[in-house]
Parts: structure tokens; sequence; C-alpha cells
């Protein structure tokens, strides 16, 4: 791969070379070695927000709450960490030129689910997983954007590396991507350990339905966890490619967390985006049908989910709380509903969205506005600080960084972020795969395990 032309676009230090161009795939497998690496995986047919993929490597700063310990740098601090996550992004921020892509440098990673109950001060009663982290991010200097529509590529450096410049760290990228792509290692057929059966699991959605009744909640977003023991010799970047390749998603997303930690990531549905101008939008997903091979019954498949009744209430509740959570930090009156139960279908799964617009005020930003609308409506349910508890008392597992959100952030404060969901996580001792749904008053027990069932199933079958 050979640069065509360099730029410095602005006083920041900041150097872009265009590259000639590359699939990601092949890119990550020649980085995927490298420290902590950070993939923004976009695949699958390019669109909207389907169009640029970014990998990122060798973070200058990395900051992660685990096992209730908060470490910047390998540093152990207060155990603050959404103050802690607003410094390191704070650090981040200056005063930048628009570049080719979006994301052109900044902040990446993760928010777990878990971090919501601590958000709202609710108790939890599961035991968090000592070696998956409850938030990590990185400071990334050096970033490889990738445009699939236009098929073109830059090479970003920053510039903010304590120790090095712009180009020494853009020519010390461009070394590692001329090294051969890493081989693709076997993967292992895995036995899964579900943590419910059948019986249990739909005796949950049934004590789910009572509370429904009770007029505690309206709905609810009930899991269940699929665990087995990680073999030796599991490379998680090889994992990645096999599940995007079952199931390629716009939101996709591998971390690294170094020592064969990672999380791997297939999910269709964005969290929150925010723009420089402070432009906010979500996109909600609640109702959900598999796919078929017949196109036929594909589409009558499709049609169903679209006329679907209760597949519709359970998406409108979700819209609703997400503009009840924007309105905490939108310009009043801003808030919009532009999009109403759409159909998207991927790979495997045909889905219901609905789109939520917004403006943030001017004395908010990304942290404030994630602080507002952490965790997302569509995995908690509503109303969301009820729905969270109920989860608690029924879930027989922490959910981990599952349902939570990864997030980039840039250096002039614009965002996206997806939902944590048709994920794997890799543990140093196990696997982790977790799938449920969302749970209103005409919910059939039955049927939700099924949609469970459909959910997970490309997960598990990258270990068959």
């Amino acid at each position: 791969m050979s640069d065509r032309s360099s730029r410095r676009p602005d006083g920041s230090g900041r150097h872009v070379l265009a590259l000639d161009w590359r699939a990601p795939d092949a890119a990550f497998r020649s980085l995927s070695s490298q420290r902590l690496p950070v993939w923004l995986d976009s695949a699958g047919p390019v669109g909207p927000r389907s169009r640029f993929s970014y990998l990122c490597v060798d973070p200058v700063s990395v900051l992660e709450y685990r096992d209730g310990v908060l470490r910047h740098d390998g540093r152990v601090g207060e155990p603050l960490p959404f103050q802690a996550l607003a410094d390191l992004v704070s650090r981040a921020r200056r005063v930048v030129e628009p570049g080719p892509a979006p994301f052109m440098g900044g902040v990446v990673g993760l928010l777990g689910y878990g971090l919501g109950t601590a958000l709202e001060r609710l108790p939890a009663r599961h035991a968090q997983d000592p070696d998956l982290p409850a938030l990590w991010f990185g400071h990334y200097d050096l970033v490889l954007a990738f445009d699939r529509l236009q098929r073109r590529c830059w090479l970003i450096s920053t510039g903010v590396h304590p120790d090095q410049t712009a180009l020494q760290r853009a020519a010390l990228l461009l070394g590692w991507l001329d090294q051969p792509p890493a081989p693709l290692a076997p993967i292992p057929a895995l036995t899964w350990h579900p943590d419910r059966t059948q019986d249990s699991y739909v005796g949950m959605i049934e004590r789910t339905l009572d509370y429904i009744r009770a007029g505690d909640i309206f709905q609810a977003n009930l899991t269940m966890r699929h665990v087995a023991e990680r073999p030796d010799g599991v490379d998680p970047a090889s994992v990645h490619l096999a599940l995007r390749a079952r199931n390629p998603a716009a939101f996709g997303a591998y971390i690294g967390w170094g020592q064969g930690r990672a999380l791997s990531s297939a999910s269709p549905e964005r969290f929150l985006s925010l723009d420089a101008r402070g432009t906010i939008e979500t996109r909600p997903i609640k109702g959900t049908r598999p796919r078929c091979d017949d196109a036929t019954a594909d589409a009558c498949a499709a049609r169903e989910l679209a006329r679907s009744e209760k597949d519709r209430a359970e998406n409108l509740m979700i819209v609703d709380l997400m503009r009840n959570d924007l309105s905490r930090v939108a310009v009043p009156g801003s808030v919009a509903v532009p999009a109403l139960f759409e159909i998207e279908s991927i790979a495997t799964l045909h889905h219901l969205v609905s789109t939520v617009t917004a403006t943030l005020r001017p004395d908010e930003d990304a942290i404030t506005l994630l602080r507002a609308t952490f965790p997302g409506g569509s995995v908690t349910g509503a109303p969301k600080i009820r729905a969270m508890q109920i989860i608690d008392a029924l879930e027989l597992s922490s959910r981990g960084p599952y349902c939570g959100s990864v997030v980039w952030i840039g250096e002039d404060g614009a965002m996206d972020s997806s939902i944590v969901i048709r994920t794997l996580m890799l543990g140093r001792a196990t696997i982790v795969a977790q799938a449920g749904g969302g749970i209103v008053a005409d919910s059939d027990p039955i049927g939700e395990y099924r949609e469970m069932l459909s959910k997970v199933a490309p997960l598990l079958s990258v270990f068959a």
C-alpha cells in the first residue's frame, strides 16, 4: 500500500495521507496483532449509516473501569467512570478543520450496560465479570478511515502523541500495514451452556407479563446468556471475521482489550449520533423476524412485521422513551420523529426501526447527552428505571458489556455509537453470547423464546 498524497489540513499538526484502496477486513488482518486494536466495522450493503469504517491502533492513553477499579494508563484513580471519561474527552478536544471522514481521531471505546445502574443509583444483585470491563476507552491518534461508497482510504495521524511527531507516527502505521495479513486461525466447536432452560425463560417472560398487568411497566427487555469455556488457541480477530461473514452489520465493532480479551459485535442498531453542529439522531430497533431462504416467504415475513400491532406498539413505546430522554438535553421543541416503523433487513433478520432526531443545547455535549440517555431504551424498557429494576430481579447473569454502547467521540465533539447487541464477549477463560427481546402486554412467551434463539443463533454458529 503506497500513499498518494500528504497534506496538513489545519494548524493542529494533524496529517492526512490518501492511500491506495484496501478493503477494511484486509487492513484489519494486518493490524489486529498491534496494541489494542479497535475496528468500527460497517459491513454489509453500503448506505447512509454504513458508509465509513475506522481502524484504530496503539492509543496514546487508555481508561478502564473493571471489577470496581478505575485505571487511567495503569494508574488507579477514584471510581467515577463518567467523570473520568469526560476528562479524557476534554483532553482530546481541540479546534480542527473538517476532514474527509466524520471521525478523524479522538476517543473510542465501550460503555457497559452496568454503568446505567450506577448512573441511576440502582442496586445490582449480579457481580460483574472481573475479566470484562464496565468501561473502556482509548484516545487514538492513529486512524485508518475507509469510505466504502467511494472506495477511498485515508491514514490520519493527529499529532498528539507525546513522544513522536505526526509524520513519525504515520510512518509507523504504514510499516504495520505493509506486513503480510495474519492468517485466519481455525475456530473450534464449543459446547454452550445457557443460563436458562426453555421453561425457565418462559417463566421469566410470564413474570414480566405479571408486572405489566399490575401496571409497574409497559415494557421490559429481557435476555439470557450462553457461556462456553474458551479453549487454547482461539484468535479473537478470526472470530470477528467469521461473525461478520455470517452477519454483516452497519454498526459492527471489534475492540481488543489485551490479554486475548475482546468484544466482537455485529450490531445493526445505532444508539446516538451527534454531529459537530449539534444534530442528534437515535434509531431504536423493536420488532424482529427471521429471514427466509424463499424470497416469497421472506417478503411475507417483512410485511407481517410491518403490520404487527404488537411490534408497532413495542417500537412506539421506545420511541416515546427516547423522545423523553433527548428532551433533557435538547433545544426545546427540536425533538422530532421523521421516520416511524420502517423495515430494515440484514443478513439473518428483518427489523422494525424508527428514527428520532433533536438539536443539542449549546451548553451540552456528547458526554452529557450520553448521561441523559444511557443505557438505550430499546435494551431496558419503559418506564426505564422500573424496567431496569425488574431486569436485575429476573435475569440470572450480569450483562457486562452487552446492551451497552460502542462509542466514538471526535476531536470536534461529534459522536456516533451503537447498541451492543448480536455480540460475542471473549474473556480469558470464557466466551459469552447473549440475546433477548422486548416484552409487552400481548407477548407470547414461547414466541419470545423463539425470537431469542433466532437472535443468538448467528453468534453460536461461529463456533459450530
